[in-house]
């Protein structure tokens, strides 16, 4: 497994603990960030030993967003030709996305562990997520509007299948900062614990659940959840009519079977 400047990555019992690593600078998304989030969730997808992910934050908080001393870098490289400067800017925002569409496409299920901040890109980081889980000090805000810019890297995209297009309008026009137990209430985050060592821990015990179970059957369950999102009803019966057509004939079918009737455990090769 490689070493990151802006990560720490451990694997153990199938889950995949990808923790934010500058607790120094409250975990802002630096250059490095961007960069190697990508290369992990690469190598996430890419390792069948990996069947779930625990996305959290060193330190006291999640993440305060986006780095801004790398804005300024970005703003250093704009010149004078108004068209050239669009197009340059087009380019990093859509790098930018990339970043987050690498956790959101991944085909293992992600789920955010959150505590202290959670601020600006922060929150496209946690949209993109499967799950999310908060502390109780946990504090959100879509915080882009209060630096004279629009969420432009999946938070007003995503957000509102999660909590609904009107929430997400006042949170997003007003960038207030809202706590774990209304972001609980609104279903921004599934439950609250007390603080972040009960929060990761009961994050983990949902995970190894989940990485008990069928890695086939979790992966096409998240498969056709993600193509609903854009699809007719009928479009998605006929897609996992078409998926479970061929994975049905996985041996994990009859593992699991095996098991029920047997009452025991069932072991699923990754």
């Amino acid at each position: 497994m490689s070493e990151y400047q802006a990560f720490r990555v451990e694997l153990a019992d199938n889950i995949a603990h990808v923790q934010i690593n500058r607790p120094e600078k409250i975990n802002a998304m630096n250059a490095a960030f961007w960069s190697e989030i990508v290369e992990i969730f690469r190598w996430i997808d890419d390792t069948d030993a990996v069947r779930v992910v625990v996305l959290s934050g060193a330190g006291k908080h999640f993440s305060s967003g986006i780095d801004l001393m790398m804005l300024a870098g970005v703003a250093n490289e704009l010149g004078k030709d108004v068209g050239r400067n669009a197009r340059l800017l087009r380019r990093k925002i859509l790098q930018l996305q990339s970043s987050f569409n690498a956790v959101d496409n991944c085909r293992k299920p992600v789920l955010a562990a959150i505590q202290g901040y959670c601020l600006g890109g922060a929150i496209d980081l946690i949209s993109a997520c499967d799950m999310r889980y908060a502390a109780d000090d946990a504090q959100f805000s879509i915080k882009e509007i209060d630096i004279g810019m629009a969420a432009d890297v999946g938070t007003l995209q995503r957000l509102p299948r999660i909590i609904g297009d009107g929430m997400l309008r006042e949170l997003a026009y007003t960038g207030r900062t809202f706590g774990a137990e209304e972001a609980r209430r609104i279903g921004l985050v599934n439950r609250t614990y007390s603080d972040a060592t009960s929060l990761l821990d009961g994050v983990m015990e949902i995970a190894r659940e989940i990485a008990a179970k069928s890695p086939i059957a979790v992966s096409g369950t998240k498969e056709m959840l993600s193509y609903m999102r854009d699809h007719r009803i009928d479009d998605g019966l006929e897609y996992v009519a078409t998926w479970n057509a061929a994975m049905l004939q996985s041996n994990d079918l009859r593992v699991a079977i095996a098991a029920h009737m047997s009452k025991q455990k069932p072991e699923f090769l990754d």
